[in-house]
């Protein structure tokens, strides 16, 4: 029998690089960011990439220890708050506006992968999206809604071809969107920081800053090795909060999620999936999964407030993944881990400033590739050029989650919705 799985596929197959040293003695720098993922990361790449080099990222682990480097891969636009909810809050302009961000994000990051030779499996085959119900109107509404409102068209997928790509009894049909991609993301994470660190950002690992204070006009950042003193501060830990302004951390829940890789299942992958594409389904409580290079499966999904060991998270997915291919019964599982992703009340990214050099962008939830992309961008603008852009999030500002018992909330409310998706499939029969 084999032995529980330890560690996560992406860290055991990172691209090797020398660890960046962590911050020693006392520094200064035009903008320090803190949190070495993907918001952090984009936010230095952006700076650099318009000539403000004397930037400095600290990470209190290594580059993508946290969401950046244990999400599913998948790259495409939207937020963890629906298309037709955006719609209603924001007005048809405003959604639309802020929903390009994250199109032309997916974009940004194949462009990013190609200029920088980032070696992380990029694979641009599109993403599908499966119905788990019989009721085919999940899926014509939606494709209504993206191609009336927001103008992108998803290619329907009858049920007998979405068979032949996905080889499963579980859905019916589908939709396919074309605009979108998978990836390593914690290769991709240290591919930026690399490209950031070649235009002079310097980048420090092992850096926990445990203070923050306001010192005339500048802001003091203090680690155990040194202090740091800098004009603007960018707050980008997601859900591994840094403690350092309450105002910003009781903002968003750290929920974990949990993914897993099988073995190289070699002609039994095959058998499953004639694609490349990335799927998920239609159920709040989804499933997602997408093939990797080297004939393993990625399997991922689940929404708690427990992050739970690799053996559990083992055990929770295997049932999973077997309701939709049973033919992988007994397919070994090599890697099992779970993440913190930081998601707010209102489901949408909290990107702003106190208006004294101090910035954050948190609360990405589980569509964190292309909107963090797309808010390093808006502060990477705002910082160098004096762009105003963020602030079309405003509407979405750091609204009290109410410890813990926003958790308690938060578990109900994923419970009430999981109860309904089992519910609706007992009716269909």
């Amino acid at each position: 029998m084999k032995h529980p799985p330890v560690r996560s596929y992406y860290r055991a197959t990172a691209t090797p690089y020398a660890p960046y040293a962590p911050v020693q003695g006392r520094q200064e720098t035009r903008v320090a960011i803190i949190g070495g993922g993907f918001a952090g990361l984009n936010t230095a790449l952006g700076l650099a990439e318009r000539g403000v080099r004397d930037v400095m990222v600290l990470e209190r682990e290594q580059i993508g220890f946290g969401a950046s480097g244990r999400n599913g891969g998948f790259v495409f636009g939207g937020y963890s708050l629906g298309e037709e909810a955006l719609l209603h809050q924001l007005g048809e302009s405003r959604a639309q506006t802020l929903f390009a961000l994250t199109t032309a994000a997916v974009q940004r990051i194949r462009e990013r992968a190609a200029r920088y030779a980032i070696a992380c499996d990029l694979v641009d085959r599109g993403v599908i999206w499966a119905n788990w119900f019989r009721d085919p109107e999940v899926l014509r509404k939606r494709q209504r809604l993206l191609g009336d409102r927001y103008g992108l068209h998803w290619d329907w997928l009858p049920q007998e071809e979405l068979r032949e790509l996905v080889r499963s009894e579980r859905y019916t049909d589908g939709l396919y969107e074309r605009n979108a991609l998978h990836l390593h993301p914690l290769n991709y994470a240290i591919g930026l920081a690399a490209a950031a660190a070649e235009q002079g950002v310097r980048i420090h690992e092992n850096s926990d800053v445990w203070r923050l204070r306001r010192e005339n006009s500048h802001w003091l950042i203090s680690t155990p090795q040194g202090e740091v003193q800098a004009e603007h501060v960018v707050l980008a830990c997601g859900g591994y909060l840094a403690g350092l302004r309450r105002r910003i951390d009781r903002a968003i829940l750290p929920i974990a999620t949990y993914v897993m890789v099988t073995e190289p299942l070699g002609e039994r992958l095959d058998e499953c999936l004639q694609t490349q594409a990335a799927v998920y389904d239609t159920r709040f409580a989804f499933d997602y999964y997408r093939p990797l290079p080297d004939k393993r499966l990625l399997w991922g999904g689940r929404i708690s407030i427990r992050n739970r060991s690799p053996a559990a998270v083992q055990r929770v997915l295997t049932r999973d993944l077997l309701r939709v291919f049973p033919a992988l019964r007994g397919a070994g599982i090599e890697y099992a881990w779970s993440g913190l992703m930081s998601y707010a009340r209102h489901q949408m990214p909290q990107i702003g400033s106190e208006g004294n050099g101090l910035w954050w962008a948190q609360a990405f939830g589980g569509h964190g590739l292309a909107p963090t992309c797309a808010a390093g961008e808006l502060l990477a603008a705002a910082i160098a050029e004096g762009d105003e852009s963020w602030k079309q999030f405003g509407s979405y500002g750091l609204t009290h989650t109410y410890k813990p018992f926003g958790f308690v909330g938060a578990q109900a409310s994923y419970w009430w919705y999981e109860f309904n998706d089992w519910f609706k499939t007992s009716l269909e029969g």
